[in-house]
């Protein structure tokens, strides 16, 4: 019987311009999720989506591991035992972390010697064949932990301060969000491209701001990035009002994190702040989570 676990993400700077080449910066954050994998008569997968064999409809994510290692290394059967703090699609990385974690404990459980690459590089392999498309962003920070610049994966320091995830509780789909924006900058690209161009650079501002751990700055800077999201029609009435509340509540900065439309969205506080700017969130109509930036990806628990 193997045990891992792995974080979920948030952005700090740069979703949606991304996806266009431009520099954004992600970082771990320590709510993660657990799953336990043991040989079995059969395969089983168990979570609080039910209990299932290899079944794409409930338990897709899983279900693609399981198949692609079995290609690589076959077996009679497993069980797959699936726990999670990290809320399903909010954009925290829910789908990227049950992914990387339920391929280490089968590359541990089986012997399999994969790198931590290896376990990126499939994972986002497996995200795009359930999703379709899919940024390689999500697989890697799971696995690696960290903060990383995007897309030159440099390693960042881990930031120093608070951080509260607030959740809508409202779904959003991140396919046809994207399909929005990029509607929007054929339509208009004189106007959307420069947008675009502008995200990046708070992700490339921002990093010499965390280098001298002005947590200040870049929650300004992540304000700034967040107009420029809402500029995009990538914001809701729910996500608004969390991020003006955190705000408000002496956060030094508030945004959406994933595709926005619902979901989740982050603040950066002083650590004196945290409290309050969590109840300013539920108080807000959010859930909120206070968290921590971590250094630590996928590991055997």
């Amino acid at each position: 019987m193997v045990t891992c676990s792995a974080p979920g993400k948030v952005y700090l700077f740069g979703e949606h311009a991304v996806v266009y080449g431009e520099n954004a910066i992600c970082c771990a954050v320590d709510i993660r999720t657990h799953i336990t994998v043991e040989e079995n008569d059969s395969v089983l997968i168990e979570s609080p989506l039910g209990t299932t064999g290899i079944d794409y409809s409930v338990h897709p994510y899983v279900s693609e591991v399981l198949e692609k290692v079995r290609a690589m290394s076959p077996f009679e059967g497993i069980k797959v035992h699936v726990e999670s703090d990290i809320p399903i699609g909010s954009g925290l990385g829910s789908s990227a972390a049950v992914t990387v974690a339920t391929l280490k404990g089968l590359d541990n459980l089986l012997g399999l010697d994969l790198s931590l690459e290896e376990i990126a590089s499939i994972g986002h392999e497996i995200e795009i064949q359930v999703q379709g498309a899919a940024s390689p962003t999500d697989t890697y920070v799971c696995t690696m932990g960290g903060t990383v610049m995007i897309p030159d994966r440099k390693h960042l320091d881990l930031l120093d301060c608070g951080v509260v995830i607030g959740n809508t509780n409202v779904f959003s789909s991140t396919k046809e969000l994207v399909s929005n924006v990029s509607a929007l900058k054929d339509a208009y690209p004189e106007l959307i491209s420069p947008i675009f161009s502008t995200i990046g650079n708070t992700a490339i501002r921002g990093e010499t701001l965390l280098a001298v751990k002005d947590y200040k700055e870049v929650g300004k800077l992540m304000n700034v990035n967040q107009g420029l999201l809402d500029s995009i029609g990538v914001n809701c009435p729910e996500l608004s009002s969390l991020i003006y509340a955190a705000r408000n509540a002496g956060a030094f900065g508030a945004k959406i994190t994933g595709a926005g439309g619902g979901g989740c969205m982050v603040a950066i506080a002083p650590e004196d702040k945290v409290e309050d700017v969590s109840q300013a969130i539920s108080e807000a109509g959010g859930v909120s989570l206070i968290t921590k930036f971590t250094g630590q990806g996928v590991r055997i628990e």
